[in-house]
C-alpha cells in the first residue's frame, strides 16, 4: 500500500469519520478507484474488525444508483466511504443510508493526487470558514453572484436550508464529500447567466480563454453554449424531462488549503473563494428534483451578494 494513500486514508477514517473499534464500516468503490478503496479499507480494518469493501463496475453518469446489495450494505453500516468514478452523493442510496443512521463520505472521481492533496488539510480551519460563510448567507432571501467572465445570476433561497460540508462526519446521519470544504444550497428559484471558467466535466480544467455559458430562467437552464455539456444534460432529460435542466445548487468553496484549480471537480469546487453552480439533481441536498445527473461548474473570482450586501469570501 503506497504510504501517501495510507496517510490520507487514515485521515479520512480516523479524523473525519472518527471510526471506533466497535463500529461497522463499508467501503464502496469501483474498478477504476480500487487502489483508493483498498487504502480506505485497510485504514478501516486497522481500527475495527467489522470492515467490508464492495466493488462494482463504474457507472456512466454521476448520480446513478449503485447496485441494490451495495445500497443495502451502506444503510446497514455505522459508517461508509465511497470512492467511486461517478458520484453517489446525490443518490437515493446515499440518502437512505444517512436516514437509517449511517454516517459517511463520498469521494466522487477521486484520484491519488486529489486524495493526498485534499486530505492534507486543516479541518478546523475549514470548519471555521464554513461557519463564517453560513453567518453571512444563512438568513438571506436572495443571493446574487457576478464574475469577470460574465456571470450575473440571482437565486431565491425560499425555505431551503444552507448546508455545510466540513469534513467532520461524526454523528449518525452526517454526510460529507471528501475532500471537504463548502457551504451550499438548493435554490428555489434562479434567473440570469452563469459562465464557467474554472472546471467542469466532461472537460476538466478549462483552458485560460475557454468559457461555458448558461442561461437560466425561472429555475431552469434554458441555453447551454457547449455541445458536450448540452449532450450530457439532454441524455439525462430523456428519462426525466425538464428536471434535468434544474438549477440545482449554489455553493461557495471554503477549503483554505486549496490554492489553485487542478481539474478535479471534487477538489476544485472546495477551493476557497470560488463559487460552483450545478445542474440537475438536488433531492439529496434539500431540493425536490430527482434526476440522474448533477453537473457542477466552478467560477473563478466571483463576487457574492446576500440580500444586496457583498459578502467576504474566504481565501487560501
Amino acid at each position: 500500500m503506497p504510504a501517501d494513500l495510507t496517510a490520507a486514508a487514515e485521515t479520512a477514517v480516523e479524523q473525519c469519520l472518527n471510526v471506533e473499534a466497535d463500529e461497522s464500516v463499508v467501503v464502496v468503490t469501483d474498478d477504476r478507484r480500487e487502489a483508493i478503496g483498498e487504502a480506505l479499507y485497510a485504514a478501516a480494518a486497522a481500527v475495527t474488525d467489522d470492515a467490508t469493501i464492495l466493488r462494482y463496475p463504474p457507472a456512466e453518469q454521476h448520480g446513478t444508483e449503485p447496485p441494490a446489495p451495495v445500497a443495502a450494505a451502506m444503510a446497514e453500516s455505522d459508517a461508509f466511504l465511497a470512492p467511486t468514478t461517478k458520484s453517489l452523493s446525490h443518490t437515493r442510496a446515499r440518502g437512505a443510508a444517512c436516514d437509517a443512521g449511517a454516517r459517511g463520505a463520498t469521494l466522487p472521481g477521486i484520484t491519488a493526487d486529489v486524495f493526498t492533496t485534499g486530505l492534507d488539510a486543516d479541518y478546523a480551519a475549514i470548519d471555521a470558514a464554513c461557519d463564517d460563510m453560513l453567518a453571512q448567507v444563512g438568513d438571506a432571501a436572495e443571493v446574487r453572484v457576478t464574475s469577470p467572465a460574465g456571470t450575473d445570476i440571482t437565486v431565491g433561497i425560499g425555505d431551503r436550508e444552507w448546508l455545510a460540508d466540513t469534513g467532520s462526519v461524526r454523528e449518525p446521519g452526517d454526510f460529507s464529500n471528501l475532500p471537504a470544504g463548502e457551504v451550499f444550497v438548493a435554490p428555489e428559484t434562479a434567473t440570469g447567466t452563469f459562465v464557467i471558467d474554472g472546471t467542469m466535466m466532461p472537460h476538466g480544467l478549462l483552458d485560460e480563454d475557454q468559457t461555458l455559458r448558461f442561461e437560466v430562467d425561472d429555475g431552469r437552464v434554458t441555453a447551454i453554449d457547449d455541445d458536450a455539456v448540452r449532450a450530457e444534460v439532454e441524455t439525462a432529460a430523456e428519462s426525466v424531462g425538464d428536471a434535468a435542466y434544474t438549477l440545482a445548487e449554489l455553493g461557495i468553496g471554503t477549503n483554505v488549503g486549496v490554492e489553485e484549480l487542478v481539474g478535479s471537480v471534487l477538489l476544485d469546487e472546495k477551493a476557497a473563494g470560488t463559487v460552483h453552480i450545478a445542474i440537475g439533481d438536488n433531492a439529496g441536498i434539500g431540493g425536490d428534483t430527482d434526476a440522474p445527473i448533477h453537473l457542477d461548474g466552478i467560477l473563478r473570482d466571483p463576487t457574492v451578494y446576500a440580500d444586496g450586501d457583498e459578502i467576504d469570501l474566504p481565501t487560501a
